[in-house]
């Protein structure tokens, strides 16, 4: 989803600029610069050394849909797509309740969605510090938690959320995502869908920092070896929630978050009728 003592001005000044709820200025965990080096150099190692600390100071939060066929000759539904926030809580503001909805479950009760979409396997990873939490930051690439792997691995297609900022995106509008990832059939989808709901994009080809295609990726570690990732500006993230803390975004959601959710919920649901996604 660049340091705020370190980080430009130039980005608090564009986030002034752009109409519409923002993140609570100052007291907003600054987006994770892509040459600032991590604390932690995997997820394990994370939980080695803060052993005692789950549900205090960070959280894993996942859902597998089960899946039962014990018949001979017919086939049953399967997961084909898995959503994902590898920095949610206070690391990436927004993105876990992006996560949840994308999947299809409301924020705030986790009651399906009624769209007319499929609901998906969702896995993310939270920080709860009060102040700090881009030290909990992982990079995508070094994420081995065992559940998260084994939930892309098992997936067709992985949709990874992230937050960015307008500065590190390169965006002329700073409410904007840029869409990256090894599926070209995904972005493509994505991209599309994103036109339809007027939400400005930029291709993670132009911005190799956000471009979510190393092999180790989580979006990149599922069944065809490919996914897509979207690095959300920091400026349209605050422009889905009105009242923008850990214990108010879920429950104060704006029309913004509604496009965002639907252009990708109808993008999975498109490319989930592709040739590709059967197994035989």
């Amino acid at each position: 989803m660049t340091l705020t003592s370190r980080r430009t001005v130039l980005t608090a000044l564009a986030a002034a600029s752009v109409s519409g709820p923002l993140l609570a200025g100052a007291t907003a965990t600054p987006a994770h610069a892509a040459d600032e080096p991590d604390r932690y150099a995997s997820n394990t190692d994370l939980y080695t050394k803060l052993a005692g600390k789950e549900g205090t100071d960070f959280a894993r939060r996942y859902k597998r849909h089960e899946y039962t066929d014990h018949s001979y000759d017919q086939r049953h539904a399967y997961n084909r797509t898995t959503v994902m926030a590898l920095h949610g809580g206070g690391i990436e503001t927004g993105t876990s309740e992006l996560c949840l909805a994308v999947a299809g479950y409301h924020p705030a009760t986790l009651v399906p969605l009624q769209d007319g979409f499929s609901r998906h396997d969702y896995w993310m990873f939270e920080g709860l510090l009060s102040a700090g939490n881009g030290e909990l930051h992982v990079t995508a690439r070094n994420c081995d938690d065992h559940v998260a792997v084994s939930m892309a691995a098992s997936s067709l297609n992985v949709l990874s959320l992230h937050g960015c900022t307008a500065d590190q995106a390169g965006t002329a509008n700073p409410q904007a995502v840029v869409v990256g990832g090894l599926n070209g059939t995904f972005k493509n989808l994505l991209t599309a869908e994103f036109d339809r709901a007027r939400i400005a994009w930029r291709d993670g080809d132009e911005v190799p920092d956000l471009a979510g295609v190393h092999a180790r990726n989580p979006c990149n570690r599922t069944m065809l070896g490919k996914g897509a990732q979207l690095e959300i500006t920091r400026e349209l993230r605050g422009a889905m929630f009105t009242v923008n803390t850990r214990a108010g975004r879920a429950g104060s959601t704006t029309e913004a978050f509604d496009r965002f959710v639907g252009a990708c919920r109808a993008a999975i649901a498109k490319l989930e009728t592709g040739s590709e996604q059967t197994i035989l």
